[in-house]
């Protein structure tokens, strides 16, 4: 007769179709919107104009790879429990919750106003992340409680730009 404690699913590392579904639910939204992110974030990369063009063109490319390891890492967490992730172009371009940017050349400012408000429109969604997944899932809730620091950082670094 074995005097071990029965191990839960759960805590074995199992997964069940709710978890998935919970999770999915809060990753989702945030995987569709980081993936916007880098392909606005790639294009205001490539049309900023001004003064401080380098700055904001080199900042740019690492707010880029930042979510877009941002996203991998939440796409990830929802495929590891199961589900599949859509972030096709048509998916990413109907749910994406960021506000538009101009098209063409932009001066650096509007360039950093635009993006910063990108990122404060995906923040949004990540916070949500963080929040609901608090009741559902706390290793998926990490894994956004980094993104939300990492958002926060890469928007510091440009809004501190247009610091007075």
């Amino acid at each position: 007769m074995s005097t071990e404690t029965p191990v839960s699913a759960q805590a074995a590392g199992a997964t069940t179709p709710e978890l998935a579904a919970g999770v999915a639910q809060f990753l989702a939204p945030v995987v569709i919107d980081l993936e916007a992110l880098v392909v606005n974030g790639k294009q205001a990369h490539w049309n900023v104009r001004g003064a401080d063009f380098i700055a904001i063109h080199e900042l740019l490319d690492q707010l880029v790879d930042h979510a877009q390891e941002f996203a991998d890492d939440s796409a990830e967490r929802v495929v590891a429990l199961g589900l599949p992730v859509d972030s096709r172009l048509e998916t990413v371009a109907a749910k994406a919750t960021l506000p538009a940017l101009s098209d063409g050349f932009q001066d650096w400012k509007v360039t950093v106003t635009q993006v910063v408000a990108q990122i404060d429109a995906a923040l949004v969604t990540v916070r949500a992340a963080v929040e609901g997944l608090d009741e559902v899932d706390l290793n998926s809730q990490d894994i956004v409680i980094g993104i939300e620091r990492g958002l926060v950082k890469d928007r510091w670094l440009l809004q501190s730009h247009l610091a007075a």
